[in-house]
């Protein structure tokens, strides 16, 4: 298969471009001198325009599945908190009062900003120099989306980004620049975001030109949604702060009204004209391993197991550092400590419901207990979770046939050694069964666990973004390397949701919002597979999820449905802050402590301010601005 893997690998000198040319660079870094290689001069041929463009697109491993980055997205909305394994890049983001506050030199929250630009400049330097080349305009539509892509991601997170880094306002930058302006969130948006996407969504190619690159259909989800964020920024009803300070009105004369419009006209034009996108029919099936670059996937930061210079990190034991995707072990739970009847039952195994436990992040009791509500009919619970954690021990080279269990019953490999109960059961008996909390039932020779009383030691991990190797020969594999997966960005799905969000905030058209989400609904009542079970189930709720849709939708019922759809791929954190309604659907949380016999949770209260709202501009790149010390506490964003 063709891939954009297999072409020419220029990160180690295309990540430089930026090093040379933005107010992120120190000087030691210039007395290097690579710059022979990034003058202008190297985008005029053809070969420069190629590798910046495949720049571009492993870029986007630095975001998607860096386990840091997954954090700052994550932890401290009312998907994840902290985890018994946590440190502060993870209980400070959490906002809990457990650990320091976010600061300028904050880790996580810097990521994004480090990353983006780099890409920026690349996509300057293509965009600025390829007509000279003669390349394909659809080839340069690639690298206008990518600095689109970019520049939404940095002014959703930090506010008004600079525009000129150096050289003029969406100019190629190749010198030492220390000063910088920041341009509005205006000014970003109808300046730079919106123009470039306008242009990808004209100039791409219906069918991408090679597996995994952008078409017309991911450029136009990506405009779509940025119309969506800016109406929300416009409207502003919660009156959040901006920085830097600017009205809350359109350059162009237009209300939010107008483009929440926009962004419910392009989502319906991208679901009647999909182009080689659709929905799989069971949502098990989205993520599920062996199916990964299916139909629904517009957009992804992609890997491979065939190569390790191409999976960008180790694969068979990987630090969690670079283009490594590592993001699902934060949110592993450590089910190596299972042991039964004295065998290391459960072992680490690179398979997609295990994989390398870290435990730094757990989902909030209220994740089982209300996001994920209908576990029997709805799919998703059961799509998204590992909700039984098997024996393996044979794999592991240990010989016995069966062990004793819960209630002294034997048990084989592949058998439930702990599961998670989908209801609250008041007859779980806890015993600190397989040495990790466990309860007992009557009748069962599994361990059990009730979904209201996990812990942040032990909880459900997360199925759907976990490791899938095929290279483990019938064995327990290579579960410490990087996963392989590709991370997931862009699916045809958030057509759907994005065209009933705005249809909520009085958006009209073909489908209503009721509609739109139905579809959704529908999907996930169908059943083919039990992944909690580990059987067949050919079972359809559709008909009934459909008429548990309440017929007036409103902004909570589509953010819980965003949360039951793309629970942990890295995007919640960006739906709380567009609708302003993080602090209130995240501001309180419950959960146990970090013993594994802890089943009584308590309650956490968060402390989200109208200033967290915008991240803070990285100390590093404060620290390199030749700017007095007032100019540069004008430059952070306020509260920091």
């Amino acid at each position: 298969m063709k891939n954009i893997k297999s072409k020419m690998r220029l990160f180690a000198m295309l990540s430089m471009v930026l090093l040379i040319g933005f107010a992120s660079c120190s000087e030691d870094i210039l007395q290097e001198k690579p710059r022979s290689v990034f003058t202008p001069d190297f985008f005029t041929t053809e070969i420069g325009v190629q590798g910046g463009i495949t720049f571009l697109y492993e870029n986007m491993r630095y975001l998607y599945g860096h386990a840091y980055y997954y954090s700052a997205l994550e932890t401290g909305t009312d998907e994840y908190t902290f985890a018994q394994s946590a440190d502060n890049n993870f209980i400070t983001p959490d906002l809990s009062g457990q650990g320091a506050p976010i600061q300028s030199d904050t880790y996580v929250t810097g990521i994004a900003w480090n990353t983006a630009f780099p890409a920026i400049n690349t996509a300057n330097g293509i965009i600025e120099n390829a007509e000279a080349v003669g390349v394909n305009e659809s080839l340069v539509a690639e690298a206008r989306f990518f600095r689109a892509f970019n520049y939404f991601i940095l002014v959703q997170q930090y506010g008004g980004m600079p525009l000129d880094l150096g050289s003029g306002e969406l100019a190629f930058n190749n010198s030492a620049v220390r000063t910088s302006v920041r341009n509005t969130v205006p000014e970003v948006y109808t300046k730079a975001i919106f123009p470039d996407l306008i242009t990808a969504v004209e100039n791409l190619p219906v069918n991408p030109r090679l597996t995994g690159t952008v078409t017309q259909n991911v450029a136009r989800l990506k405009l779509a949604k940025a119309y969506l964020t800016y109406a929300w920024w416009l409207e502003n009803p919660n009156n959040i702060p901006t920085y830097p300070e600017t009205p809350r009105t359109d350059p162009d004369g237009h209300d939010a009204q107008w483009y929440f419009q926009q962004a419910y006209d392009l989502a319906v034009e991208g679901i009647e004209s999909p182009g080689p996108y659709a929905l799989q029919e069971y949502y098990y099936d989205v993520h599920l391993g062996s199916n990964d670059r299916n139909s629904e996937w517009m957009l992804y930061a992609d890997r491979t197991e065939e190569s390790q210079l191409y999976n960008g990190a180790d694969l068979g034991w990987s630090g969690t550092d670079g283009s490594a995707n590592t993001a699902v072990w934060m949110v592993t739970p450590n089910y190596t400590t299972i042991s039964v009847d004295g065998v290391a039952a459960v072992q680490r195994e690179a398979a997609q419901s295990y994989g390398r436990p870290w435990t730094r992040m757990a989902p909030p009791v209220e994740v089982l207990t209300e996001t994920f509500d209908n576990k029997d009919m709805d799919s998703r619970y059961d799509g998204t979770f590992v909700t039984s954690y098997r024996g393996n021990w044979d794999k592991g080279g240990v010989e016995a046939p069966t062990i004793t269990a819960a209630n002294g019953m034997e048990i084989a490999p592949g058998d439930a050694v702990i599961s998670f109960l989908d209801e609250y059961n008041p007859n779980v008996a806890y015993v600190d069964g397989a040495s990790i909390g466990g309860g007992e039932l009557p009748g069962r020779s599994d361990y059990v666990i009730n979904p209201n009383e996990i812990n942040r030691r032990f909880y459900p991990g997360l199925w759907k973004l976990g490791t899938y190797r095929t290279d483990s020969q019938g064995g327990l594999g290579q579960p410490n390397g990087a996963l392989t997966r590709p991370f997931p960005i862009a699916k045809y799905s958030e057509f759907y949701f994005i065209a009933a969000e705005a249809a909520v905030k009085g958006a009209s058209g073909s489908y209503s919002a009721y509609d739109l989400i139905n579809v959704i609904r529908a999907r996930a009542g169908n059943w083919r597979f039990d992944n909690g079970e580990q059987e067949v189930r050919i079972e359809d709720f559709s008909d009934e999820l459909v008429a548990a849709t309440p017929t007036d939708i409103d902004i909570y019922y589509i953010l819980a449905e965003r949360s039951r759809e793309y629970f942990g791929e890295q995007i919640r954190w960006y739906d709380l802050v567009r609708t302003q309604k993080w602090a209130e659907l995240a501001g309180t949380y419950t959960i146990a402590g970090n013993a594994a016999t802890d089943h009584d949770p308590e309650q956490f209260t968060r402390t989200i301010e109208d200033f967290h709202y915008l991240r803070p501009i990285p100390q590093n790149q404060l620290d390199d601005l030749d700017m007095t010390e007032a100019e540069k506490d004008a430059y952070q964003n306020p509260g920091y």
